[in-house]
């Protein structure tokens, strides 16, 4: 199996956010450049794994088959590069509900990592979020923040005190800039 593993959160970092959620395959689209990045560090011979909260769907306002709907919009535009995606592990918790899945606890990052037979600082996660990066730092990984969806935000509200980013974190403009930067 592959040591190269990157581990992308989905909103803000693959497809444009909303404060209203990502319902439905009609609410999905893509950052400009994110697919074809991730056929890019692909074919530089990374394994791509999703981790995502998705609180919509245990707040009852994403249905599950829409869920796996926006996954096969995504998986579909990611094929039509000629490239995949390995994995997609998402959280349908609520906030209150403390599982231990929910970035910015380590759970998914975990059971990704046993998945692919890595540690986690052997592996490079991609976020918007300060919880992304968090999660990451709770497994050692490396810590990349894209400026994309809430990174400015998180970017932000780092430097002016509002919270604490872990020390190493790299800051990429998207996920193409990243791809094109990866070896």
């Amino acid at each position: 199996m592959s040591k190269r593993l990157i581990i992308l959160d989905r909103d803000g970092v693959i497809n444009h956010d909303s404060p209203n959620y990502i319902k439905s395959p009609n609410d999905w689209h893509p950052i400009p450049g994110s697919i074809e990045a991730i056929a890019k560090m692909r074919a530089k011979g990374w394994k791509i794994a999703i981790a995502t909260n998705q609180s919509g769907v245990g707040r009852g306002i994403i249905q599950m088959v829409d869920l796996f709907s926006i996954h096969a919009k995504l998986l579909s535009s990611v094929r039509q590069y000629g490239s995949d995606i390995d994995c997609i592990f998402f959280c349908p918790h609520r906030p209150n509900q403390n599982c231990s899945c929910r970035k910015p606890k380590p759970g998914m990052f975990l059971e990704i990592t046993k998945r692919f037979g890595i540690s986690g600082n052997s592996c490079v996660t991609v976020g918007d979020s300060l919880r992304d990066l968090k999660a990451a730092e709770a497994v050692s990984a490396r810590s990349i923040l894209v400026l994309t969806g809430n990174g400015e935000r998180t970017l932000m509200e780092h430097k002016s005190g509002l919270n604490l980013m872990p020390c190493k974190v790299q800051i990429e403009n998207d996920l193409s800039s990243l791809a094109e930067k990866i070896s």
